[in-house]
């Protein structure tokens, strides 16, 4: 069994909880960060609460990423770095600097600190918000080598954020980073079985239709992985050889439609789905709406669009096979229904 010590920054998040759930299940020691340790005993019985194997291998840090305080005791002995943590704010925002500045400076803090310890690799957590967004509606193929374009149609603060972190990583490490390697992860929207009771990532799309909080579907089309698929692929581009220095496009398949998703809700979940929408709503419809309707705008700009994208590169480098799209959907709405999270 490997006996090497990962760090794994924002151990309360969907991702994070995940990938610690995996690491310590294959014999490593892991150590998390928490913004303060009264933290740690909420966020282990999260774990405990999702099977958590092994947890007296598991240790936790305090450090935020906007201070330096911690950083230092976080990554000692540290033979990888996977670095999930990153503030989450999707749509409008009153001062972008608040979600752009933590996440790319806290990247840097994160990655010189790396560096100072003698970490081998650093695996960060993009996302597919810095290949797919801000781009003419064309037939184009999303790969690796794609970056969203900063101020382009469907681009937030939270895209911008994503985009300027990673850019600033691979500066990083160009500039930098000595023999440090860096990876990549650029996950789609992000479903699965819902670790604790917040609701994270893509998973709110789930909720707002088992809720009855989403009467109709727009014609917007999602990609979808599964949490536990983005665990598994953070571990192999940790450990493969040839995974230094590239970026990692995480997906299941083809995009689906948001009324395919609720087809799959009602089909899986029964009475449950009672409340999930079976109409559809005119783009024509979402279009005039957002006019007067702050919520319907970032649905606008990607309207009957069906994103093309390949992850070819995880599959054929890491060895990565993903579970359908199908199985996320289903995982997340079973969760959010036997918690109690339907709202």
């Amino acid at each position: 069994m490997p006996q090497q010590r990962v760090l794994v920054t924002g151990g309360s998040g969907f991702i994070a909880g995940h990938i610690i759930l995996q690491l310590l299940d294959q014999g490593y020691r892991v150590r998390t960060t928490v913004r303060s340790l009264t933290r740690e005993s909420s966020v282990r019985a999260v774990l405990e609460d999702a099977g958590m194997t092994h947890g007296d291998a598991l240790s936790f840090v305090a450090a935020d990423l906007t201070s330096d305080a911690g950083w230092a005791d976080a990554v000692a002995d540290c033979d990888a770095v996977l670095h999930v943590a990153s503030p989450v704010h999707i749509g409008a925002v009153e001062n972008e600097d608040d979600v752009i500045r933590p996440a790319r400076e806290g990247t840097i803090r994160v990655l010189r600190a790396a560096r100072d310890a003698g970490v081998r690799r650093v695996v960060l957590t993009s996302a597919f918000h810095a290949v797919g967004f801000g781009h003419p509606h064309t037939d184009h193929v999303f790969t690796e080598d794609d970056w969203s374009v900063l101020d382009g149609p469907g681009m937030d603060a939270y895209g911008r954020s994503k985009v300027l972190a990673e850019r600033a990583a691979w500066d990083f490490i160009a500039e930098e980073g000595g023999e440090m390697e860096l990876v990549t992860m650029l996950p789609v929207a992000v479903m699965g079985p819902v670790m604790g009771h917040e609701i994270s990532g893509s998973n709110h799309i789930i909720q707002r239709m088992l809720s009855g909080g989403m009467p109709a579907f727009p014609d917007v089309w999602i990609p979808i992985v599964d949490v536990r698929d983005v665990a598994r692929a953070h571990i192999l581009a940790m450990t493969t050889p040839d995974a230094a220095g590239q970026r990692f496009l995480l997906a299941s398949g083809p995009v689906t439609a948001m009324r395919e998703i609720g087809s799959v809700l009602r089909a899986r979940l029964g009475a449950a789905a009672a409340h999930v929408p079976t109409r559809s709503i005119p783009s024509l419809v979402v279009r005039a709406a957002s006019v007067f309707n702050p919520a319907f705008r970032p649905l606008v700009p990607d309207l009957g669009y069906r994103k093309r994208i390949s992850a070819e590169r995880a599959r054929r480098v890491l060895g990565w096979e993903p579970r359908p799209s199908v199985e996320a959907i289903e995982a997340a709405g079973e969760s959010i229904v036997r918690k109690g999270l339907v709202g």
